[in-house]
């Protein structure tokens, strides 16, 4: 296959509504993502932090190595203190940061489906519209559902009755 073959199916493929769709989607969610992160780290955890004794989430490890993290003033290390100074440790106030991150999301995922789904529903319980058009069986031309002759080929159709109209006898 060419050079030019593989561009042009490419561009094909590129062009797509669905591909585009797809990837505002993506930029759409990182940018949801970067927001809820956020809101966690910056909005909900500093109070919760604050009223269980002024921890910080992020900073909660614990030291996987027999060794006492504390700086030389006598203050616990910080995680990016430990890490730097090469103490293996289990990071698990980060883990409860992105946990948080994920059940948010999650929530508002479902609520996005959960809302598309109810109009989805919505749509489907109208009635459906009464026909105001039928086929002749005999053209096939369009012909309004009352109709029992076609007005374009003037054959009779189902409901046609025949008018019984006297002749007056001469008098």
């Amino acid at each position: 296959m060419s050079g030019k073959g593989i561009i042009k199916e490419f561009k094909e493929f590129a062009v797509r509504g669905n591909v585009i769709d797809l990837a505002v989607g993506v930029i759409i969610g990182g940018a949801f993502g970067k927001i809820v992160t956020s809101v966690v780290n910056d909005i909900i955890m500093p109070p919760i932090g604050k009223l269980l004794g002024g921890m910080n989430f992020p900073d909660l490890y614990v030291a996987l190595q027999n060794v006492d993290p504390l700086n030389a003033d006598g203050t616990r290390m910080t995680l990016a203190q430990a890490k730097e100074a090469g103490i293996a440790v289990l990071a698990y106030g980060q883990f409860i940061n992105v946990l948080l991150d994920f059940l948010i999301v999650a929530f508002c995922v479902f609520m996005l489906v959960k809302g598309i789904n109810m109009l989805k529903r919505k749509e489907e319980e109208k009635p459906p519209q009464e026909k105001t058009i039928k086929e002749c069986p005999h053209c096939l031309s369009e012909i309004p559902v009352a109709a029992t002759r076609c007005a374009h080929c003037t054959s009779k159709l189902e409901g046609y009755v025949e008018s019984t109209l006297t002749q007056s006898t001469p008098i």
